[in-house]
């Protein structure tokens, strides 16, 4: 009996109190909780994807377009500024950054402790979310992501990247990334992007105050835009200039300065006056040097000034219908282009579309007829035409008998041009048209003497750009040469000597009837003005298109107006009115 209660009691002694039980459960609890953590951790970092694959996105290739001056003009499938980093940057620029974003970013790991316990007290005491800890090690994972979900996965993913990106890169590199990768403005992500949009300068060119700007927008881009909220955006760059002296970053000298010169920002030019160019030139830039997956820079020969002009009087002038001019020097090089009134309306290219260019097709024969010996002051004779069933009239329906060949040229009498390809061939048309570049897309009928077969106006244009081009060949360029983002050559024209088409006497001769054009009496006398050489109009059947080309002593400018829908237009608009105003005016500015 006594043995039997000693041996109780020794087995009482060995088994665990309850106490002790309850520590192992709570042990084991925490060591499975730590598991799940760790699982569930393991679970979302297997579902990232490529850490490597984020951090260096593809993208399309970012073409940057500048002017015959190299300025830049606009850019396409820019998302990102030009890289910046801590290096190249003023110190007055990451410094604002810093200052209000993390101040204490140089001293602590991915995540700042210190700074979470503060606003977790700071927002008890307030009673709602008032501050954050975030730290610009997590703001930049959060951009890299790309991605504004409130999940804890994506919490964790946040926490999982910053570790890492802390791991592979040192606080600069990081700042960099952040700096490069953050989105303030227009879909575009760095703060070179913010700074050109809202300061027109490089974000290397910033002062401080515009430093102090930029680093307000961080809290909130569209609150604290100095665009739509100036004056929010000062009151916030005004505390981090605050922010910056007491950080020792720069002196309350450089601060008060600066604050005295904080302004609303100035958007950026609208550049939708360059877009039919720019789509222009993208598509030669691809037949130039093929598809590319790295950044260009293509240095273009548009004039901005004159494309700025361009753009501006054929919005005003065109009203209902659609327009489109180009301009060019006589060797070719493309200084404007627009291709229709309004690109955010439409963004078809009016300037490279076929359509029927009327009587201002008919310097090709004349060429021919000079060509065989006429000149200006040779009579010809004005009177119904008819071949077949083809018998177009005057678009007057009057005849002038016996006339000079600069008369009939100048007043663009149907029937002469008819009868000088009857006397020296059709083929000799076409012959000559294919020589000024045009050729191959004309029909063989006597309709197209008259302007019936369909071309572009950068095409019309170019056959007067011959003319005076002292009759030497040219093709049409827009691009001179293109570079990758460190500059070497990718592209450069190099252009085959120009051959001689015309004779000097038969462009002399040319250039006579050209004149009269537009001198008084002429068709396209509204487009008579200092400087302006000589010109030609053209209206197709029933007013569905209205031509005008001229020329000044260092371009040619053609003009088109009508409908896209190839309806008629008022009767009363010809050649020789609006687009012959729009000539003048173009060349008078």
């Amino acid at each position: 009996m006594q043995k039997n209660t000693q041996r109780k009691r020794a087995n009482e002694d060995q088994q665990p109190s309850v106490g002790r039980r309850l520590f192992v459960w709570a042990i084991n609890l925490m060591l499975l909780g730590w598991v799940a953590i760790a699982g569930y951790v393991g679970y979302i970092y297997l579902r990232m994807p490529s850490l490597d694959a984020i951090l260096h996105e593809t993208r399309t290739a970012t073409v940057v377009f500048l002017d015959k001056n190299g300025n830049e003009i606009r850019s396409a499938n820019r998302i990102m500024g030009t890289p910046v980093s801590v290096e190249t940057l003023p110190p007055h620029v990451w410094q604002a950054i810093v200052a209000i974003e993390d101040k204490r970013f140089f001293e602590h790991g991915p995540i700042d402790i210190r700074g979470i316990s503060r606003a977790i007290v700071s927002n008890t005491i307030k009673g709602r979310a008032a501050s954050g800890g975030s730290t610009i090690t997590q703001q930049t994972a959060k951009n890299i992501f790309l991605s504004r979900e409130k999940k804890i996965s994506r919490k964790v993913q946040e926490l999982i990247l910053s570790y890492w990106l802390e791991n592979r890169f040192n606080k600069n590199q990081v700042l960099d990334l952040y700096m490069n990768r953050v989105s303030l403005v227009g879909g575009m992500r760095g703060i070179d992007a913010a700074a050109r949009m809202m300061f027109q300068v490089p974000a290397t060119q910033l002062n401080i105050g515009q430093a102090a700007q930029i680093a307000a927008m961080l809290k909130a881009p569209t609150t604290y835009s100095p665009l739509r909220n100036p004056e929010k955006n000062i009151q916030r760059a005004r505390v981090i200039l605050q922010e910056m002296v007491r950080q020792g970053y720069i002196t309350i000298t450089q601060a008060r300065i600066a604050a005295q010169n904080l302004t609303a920002a100035i958007p950026a030019a609208d550049t939708n006056l360059y877009r039919y160019w720019t789509d222009f030139v993208m598509e030669e830039l691809r037949s130039r040097i093929g598809e590319f997956e790295s950044d260009m820079y293509v240095y273009t020969t548009m004039d901005s000034e004159l494309q700025s002009d361009v753009a501006q009087t054929l919005t005003k002038r065109v009203g209902e219908y659609q327009g489109a001019v180009v301009a060019m020097t006589p060797d070719g090089a493309i200084r404007a282009m627009s291709g229709g009134a309004n690109y955010q309306t439409s963004q078809f290219n009016r300037a490279t579309a076929p359509r029927q260019p009327g009587s201002a097709f008919k310097p090709v024969v004349y060429l021919v007829a000079l060509e065989n010996g006429l000149t200006p002051d040779a009579y010809v004779n004005d009177s119904p035409f008819a071949i077949g069933d083809y018998s177009p009239k005057n678009y007057n329906e009057k005849y002038y008998g016996d006339i000079t060949l600069a008369t009939a040229f100048a007043k663009s009498v149907n029937s002469v041009p008819l009868k000088l390809t009857e006397q020296f061939g059709i083929d000799s048309v076409l012959s000559m048209a294919g020589r000024l570049g045009v050729g191959t897309k004309l029909r063989r009928e006597y309709s197209t003497v008259l302007g019936s077969s369909e071309m572009s106006l950068l095409d019309l244009s170019n056959i007067y750009a011959v003319i005076w081009n002292n009759g030497y060949s040219v093709r049409p360029y827009s691009i001179s040469r293109v570079t990758d983002m460190q500059g070497n050559t990718v592209y450069e024209r190099n252009p085959s000597d120009p051959i001689q088409i015309l004779q000097p006497q038969t462009v002399e001769y040319m250039h006579a009837l050209l004149a009269d054009v537009v001198a008084v009496g002429g068709t396209g006398g509204r487009a008579r003005a200092n400087g302006v050489l000589g010109g030609k109009t053209g209206t197709s059947n029933e007013n569905r298109d209205a031509w005008f080309v001229g020329a000044t002593d260092d371009m040619i400018i053609g003009v088109w107006m009508g409908k896209d829908d190839f309806t008629p237009m008022d009767s009363k608009i010809t050649g020789g009115t609006i687009p012959a105003e729009i000539f003048k005016e173009i060349i008078t500015k």
